[in-house]
């Protein structure tokens, strides 16, 4: 992932800023009895060195319990895509989507993107009880301007499909009446507000939890630094549990992708004691770390 991408990212203040004051109030009111849902993924199950002789994805799938399906975002596939990835993937496997670019950037959620979605949904819907969290990415200049089409989206969203949104004007979350509008938006209809944690865009860290889902995009430097910011992470994911959050939906990012495994497996490994938790840790950490797919 390119977005954020700074040259000096020693330069940059990566603490974790506090959580919005209407996240705590927030997770005690969306807090139940279910168990803690704790997932950690990748934008991709392959990666450009990948030199693997068996199927990447059943693969991958053996190493992480779910995916970000960043591959969605460039076409709708067709329907037995996705009942080939349903089939070459183990139960409790979840694919976490992300909408087509036609709906949030060639029609930039106008009137004439709900066929669009309900094509979208009909064949995503065959990932069955694998689909997760479908997420929603607007351009960096889809600005507040558009708030009307935003509202419309919204009650047009069939809410049995669990929906995050991601926003990246800087609208959205520095003038604050804008801020506090949309995040009543979602609270209300239930959809998780995407937090971005790239090194040039740290105004995204918004901190504000909109249902109880943490729905994270970790992006990293290739620095150094990837490692204590996983640190403070895990920190404050454990503090949002001890709140009520039930769900934590985690993925990993590079500049350069084929260390995304590494930092990865580092997380599982450090949040696995903290939240008592008892994911794989991917085979990064079990051997030497040449990267997950060598």
């Amino acid at each position: 992932m390119k977005f954020g991408k700074v040259d000096r990212p020693e330069l940059i203040d990566f603490t974790l800023p506090p959580d919005h004051p209407d996240t705590h109030p927030l997770l005690i009111k969306a807090s139940n009895n279910s168990p803690l849902d704790v997932r950690v993924g990748l934008p991709k199950w392959t990666l450009p060195t990948t030199s693997l002789t068996k199927d990447e994805l059943q693969y991958y799938s053996s190493q992480f319990n779910c995916i970000e399906l960043n591959a969605t975002f460039y076409r709708i596939f067709p329907s037995d895509t996705y009942e080939k990835w349903y089939d070459k993937t183990p139960e409790g496997f979840k694919f976490f989507p992300k909408m087509t670019n036609e709906v949030s950037h060639l029609r930039r959620l106008n009137e004439q993107v709900y066929p669009v979605v309900d094509r979208y949904l009909e064949v995503t819907s065959l990932l069955k009880e694998k689909l997760g969290t479908i997420f929603l990415q607007m351009h960096n200049n889809f600005d507040p301007k558009n708030w009307d089409r935003v509202v419309r989206f919204v009650e047009y969203w069939p809410k049995e499909f669990p929906l995050a949104m991601e926003f990246r004007h800087t609208d959205w979350f520095n003038d604050e009446t804008v801020a506090q509008e949309l995040y009543h938006l979602l609270e209300e209809n239930q959809i998780a507000n995407v937090l971005v944690d790239t090194a040039g865009r740290r105004d995204l860290m918004h901190m504000r939890l909109t249902n109880n889902e943490a729905f994270v995009r970790y992006v990293g430097a290739n620095h150094p630094s990837d490692y204590p910011r996983l640190q403070d992470w895990v920190n404050r994911l454990s503090t949002w549990t001890t709140q009520g959050l039930g769900n934590i939906h985690f993925f990993v990012h590079q500049n350069l992708e084929l260390e995304s495994p590494l930092l990865s497996a580092h997380l599982i490994k450090q949040l696995n004691p903290a939240l008592g938790s008892d994911l794989h840790i991917p085979a990064t950490l079990n051997g030497p770390q040449k990267g997950l797919f060598d």
